[in-house]
C-alpha cells in the first residue's frame, strides 16, 4: 500500500484568502452599477428601461464583460473551499442555504418584480404594482434550463441569476468534491501542482476548456455574456486554487505573461464578434473561433488580475493599514446584499432620470451617482443594522 507524503496528503500549503479578494469583489460589484446604467443608452440590448437618446458607453465595458463575473466565480469557487475545510460537508451545506437561498427567496419576491413591472409600465400598461404582482408570478417548472427550474411569460431571474448558479454550484460540485477521500484528492492534485509549479505557464492551459464551451456552446447574454458550462469551470478553478498554495504562486510568476497573453487573444478574436451577424450563438467558423478566443481570454485575463494584484503587500504606514481595516471590514459583508440591491435601484433611478431635460452622458453620471447613493444608503440603513434583514440579505 502507498503512502502520501504528509505534505501532499493535505493538498501542500493551502492559501489563505486575502484582502486583495475581496476588494477585487467590491470593484466588480460597484462596477456594475456602472455597467447596468449604461444599458440605459444602449438599444441594442433589452434593458429595463431605456432612453431616447443613444450613447456607446456600455461598448467600453466590453474588455470588462470578459473577466468580472469569472473572476467573481472563481473568488466565490475559492472561499467555497476554505469555507467547506472549516465546517465540513453538512455545516457547509447548511450555510449556503443560509448564505444564498434565504436571500435568493426573499429577493425573488421582495425585490425582483420591481424592474420588470417597470418595463411593464414602460410598455404601455397601467398595472400597479400590486395588481402587476400575480402577472409575475404566473409561473411552471421547466427543467429546459437548469438550475433555473421556474419560467413564466413575465417571471425572470433576472440579475440574481448569479445568486442562482453559486448556490447549484456550491451544492452540485463543492460537497461532491469534498465527500470524496481525502488521499485521493490528494494524489490527483499533486500531480497537477507539481507541473505547475515546475512549469507555472502550464496554468495557462485551463483556458482551452473554457474555449471549447465557448466555441460548441456558444455565449448566454442573459448570464453576463458567459454559457453556464463556463461558469461552472471558474468555479472549480476556483476551487482548485484554494487547495495548493503552489497553484496561487504559478499565477502570480506568470501574471504579466497572461496579461499579455490576454490582450493579444482579445485581439485575435475580435473579427469573431464583429464581423458576424450573431457572434454568442452562431455556428460559423469565425464566430466559433471568435468565441474560443474569448474563453481562453477570460481565463488569461483573471490569472493575470489574481497574479499581478492579489499579493501581500507590507504597509508603510500604521494608518492606512487600519483604514483599510476598517474599509475591508464594513464592505466585506456588504458585497452580497449591494448586488441584490443595485439593479433594482439602477431602474428605478433611471425610469425616472431619462425624462429629465438632459444630455444623455449627464444623465448617465446622475444615475450612477444616485443609483450608488441610494445602494449603498438602503444597505447601510435598512439592511445591516437590524439581526432581521441581516439574515435576509445572507450577512453573519
Amino acid at each position: 500500500m502507498t503512502t502520501v507524503p504528509a505534505g501532499e496528503a493535505e493538498g501542500a500549503a493551502r492559501p489563505e484568502r486575502r484582502s486583495e479578494m475581496d476588494a477585487l469583489r467590491a470593484l466588480v460589484v460597484v462596477g456594475l452599477v456602472f455597467f447596468h446604467s449604461a444599458l440605459v443608452f444602449d438599444s441594442e440590448t433589452d434593458f429595463y428601461v431605456h432612453s431616447d437618446t443613444t450613447a456607446p458607453l456600455a461598448m467600453a465595458a466590453g474588455p470588462v464583460v470578459v473577466w468580472a463575473m469569472p473572476l467573481l466565480f472563481v473568488i466565490a469557487g475559492f472561499g467555497a473551499a476554505q469555507s467547506l475545510r472549516r465546517r465540513g460537508g453538512g455545516g457547509f451545506v447548511l450555510e449556503r442555504l443560509r448564505r444564498l437561498g434565504v436571500p435568493l427567496v426573499f429577493s425573488v419576491f421582495a425585490l425582483l418584480p420591481f424592474p420588470q413591472w417597470l418595463r411593464w409600465r414602460a410598455d404601455g400598461h397601467d398595472e400597479s404594482y400590486v395588481e402587476y404582482l400575480p402577472i409575475f408570478f404566473d409561473v411552471h417548472l421547466s427543467l429546459g434550463r437548469l438550475p433555473f427550474l421556474v419560467r413564466g411569460e413575465q417571471f425572470e431571474s433576472g440579475h440574481l441569476w448569479f445568486v442562482v448558479l453559486l448556490l447549484a454550484f456550491s451544492l452540485v460540485v463543492a460537497v461532491p468534491v469534498a465527500l470524496l477521500p481525502g488521499a485521493w484528492r490528494a494524489r490527483a492534485l499533486s500531480v497537477g501542482a507539481r507541473t505547475v509549479e515546475r512549469r507555472p505557464w502550464t496554468i495557462l492551459l485551463a483556458g482551452l476548456p473554457l474555449a471549447l464551451v465557448c466555441a460548441v456552446w456558444g455565449l448566454e447574454v442573459d448570464y453576463g455574456g458567459w454559457h453556464r458550462l463556463a461558469y461552472l469551470l471558474f468555479f472549480s478553478f476556483g476551487l482548485l486554487i484554494a487547495a495548493d498554495e503552489r497553484l496561487l504562486d504559478a499565477m502570480q510568476r506568470v501574471g504579466r505573461i497572461a496579461l499579455v497573453a490576454a490582450v493579444l487573444l482579445f485581439c485575435a478574436g475580435a473579427p469573431g464578434f464583429f464581423l458576424t451577424d450573431e457572434p454568442f450563438v452562431e455556428s460559423s467558423p469565425l464566430a466559433m473561433v471568435g468565441r474560443a478566443f474569448y474563453g481562453a481570454v477570460g481565463w488569461c485575463a483573471v490569472v493575470a488580475i489574481l497574479g499581478l494584484l492579489d499579493r501581500p503587500r507590507a504597509s508603510s504606514r500604521e494608518g492606512g493599514s487600519s483604514l483599510r481595516a476598517r474599509l475591508a471590514g464594513y464592505l466585506g459583508p456588504a458585497i452580497l446584499p449591494i448586488y441584490i440591491l443595485h439593479q433594482p435601484v439602477v431602474v428605478g433611478v433611471a425610469y425616472v432620470v431619462i425624462g429629465w431635460p438632459l444630455p444623455a452622458l449627464l444623465q448617465y453620471v446622475v444615475i450612477v451617482a444616485v443609483s450608488l447613493l441610494l445602494t449603498v444608503g438602503l444597505y447601510d440603513l435598512l439592511v445591516r443594522r437590524t439581526p432581521v434583514t441581516r439574515f435576509l440579505f445572507g450577512m453573519r
